[in-house]
């Protein structure tokens, strides 16, 4: 992933660096394992703890004429132990290091995403319980439906990002695991032992029933899970643009000080930053459906998932870190406009109180079709006519019939649309 996209703690997880020393501390677990088991001289063992080390140019010069990265590691790493190398990588496939090591990044990125969404949800909370009850115009199709109140849009955001934490610490769980059982995953140069005591002081789990790879189900789903997080904050994000439309104007993302909004338009505030939320999206999306193609493998392993992983595992993780950074700062200094809100709430002269006034009108014995149809030839009178939904309403004999003035002006009551938030609050778990 290019750098404008990457921060720092999750990028020096995917660095060469992490990588290599992940394998040699795997490597030197391996050693210590078969000396406990009696396989390796402590003596021996002991100088290899002493001496090991790795030098990453030097892995690059050997993987140039081997065209095999583990095989160079190795090579690099016996180099610095002397005799005793004879001891390393006893009864190991490259996949036991590469896919452990894979165990291990993935454990630690999957703790920042989750650290990520959790400092989200507290600037979530924070903003729902403080716009609880502000009162704002909810929209279907782009169109002003009923009212409701901008602190229930973000709970609901809340909402959907506590299942995706849950999503993201199920995910984790599914691949924060190891193995090192050999060519084909049958042990037949290691004991199982060996593959318990390493997986266990890494603090991994075992993935029982691998061949020569962890089987890629599990990374599909990591894939699957981010690319769901990412869909969700492509969700927020499309809101807030709306939102910041210049003739909605309810939200706007913040605006720091020296920040341009066009190099021609000095008076333009755009909502870049959720812009580049949704597009990124689009980029998990993609890495999702290649996590799905990885699983299919040749028999007992091929190689054709593993360029894939090289790019889509560290980029998608590296993206979601930084949306959910993104969007975090976005809500935490959001602009709202209650009194845009207000004025919204009145752009339609009251027809967003129709339902209210259908319903009434069946309480007084008329049949569905029946109230429905005066309601709307009022509704699109008040609509063609530019005129007072109420008003009309009020002058309507048909309506007059049935209702008194007093209960059609009951059915423009607002706090009859808000009246059960409080509930809804208490049933998202944000009283």
């Amino acid at each position: 992933m290019i750098d404008r996209y990457c921060l720092p703690k999750m990028n020096k997880i995917w660095s060469e660096e992490s990588k290599f020393e992940k394998m040699l501390k795997i490597e030197l677990l391996v050693c210590e394992a078969w000396q406990k088991f009696g396989r390796i001289p402590k003596k021996s063992y002991l100088n290899i703890k002493a001496k090991a080390k790795i030098d990453i140019a030097e892995i690059k010069e050997i993987e140039e004429k081997t065209k095999h990265d583990v095989v160079a590691f190795v090579n690099n790493l016996s180099e610095s132990v002397g005799q005793d190398a004879k001891y390393i990588h006893i009864g190991l496939t490259s996949n036991d290091v590469l896919d452990t090591t894979l165990g291990l990044q993935m454990k630690e990125v999957f703790e920042i995403l989750i650290e990520d969404i959790e400092r989200l949800l507290s600037v979530l909370a924070k903003q729902a319980k403080k716009y609880k009850n502000t009162p704002c115009i909810g929209r279907t199709h782009g169109v002003h439906a009923e009212p409701m109140t901008f602190g229930l849009k973000v709970a609901l955001m809340y909402d959907e990002m506590q299942r995706n934490l849950a999503r993201l610490k199920d995910a984790k769980g599914g691949i924060a695991v190891g193995k090192l059982s050999g060519t084909i995953g049958t042990y037949t140069n290691i004991e199982p032992q060996i593959e318990e005591y390493v997986c266990t002081k890494l603090g991994l789990g075992v993935s029982y029933g691998s061949t020569q790879v962890i089987p890629r189900d599990r990374h599909a789903v990591c894939l699957a899970r981010i690319a769901i997080v990412g869909a969700s904050l492509e969700k927020f994000a499309t809101e807030i643009r709306h939102l910041q439309k210049t003739e909605v104007l309810e939200v706007e993302e913040p605006f720091a000080k020296g920040q341009k909004g066009s190099s021609a338009m000095p008076h333009k505030r755009n909502p870049v930053v959720c812009e580049r939320i949704c597009g990124l999206a689009r980029l998990l999306r993609a890495n999702a459906m290649t996590g799905l193609e990885n699983v299919a493998l040749w028999h007992e392993r091929d190689i054709s998932h593993s360029s894939v992983e090289r790019v889509t595992l560290p980029d998608s993780t590296l993206i979601l870190d930084y949306m959910l950074s993104q969007f975090t700062d976005v809500m935490e200094g959001l602009n709202v406009y209650p009194k845009n809100m207000l004025v919204n709430l009145g752009e339609t002269r009251g027809l967003i109180f129709s339902q209210r006034v259908l319903l009434e009108l069946m309480k007084k014995g008329l049949a569905r079709p029946v109230a429905y149809d005066i309601v709307q030839k009022n509704a699109f009178e008040s609509l063609t006519l530019a005129r007072d939904f109420k008003q009309v309403l009020l002058n309507d004999p048909k309506c007059k019939r049935y209702l008194s003035k007093g209960e059609i002006e009951a059915c423009f009551d607002i706090k009859h649309y808000l009246r059960h938030i409080p509930t809804i609050f208490k049933q998202l778990g944000l009283e």
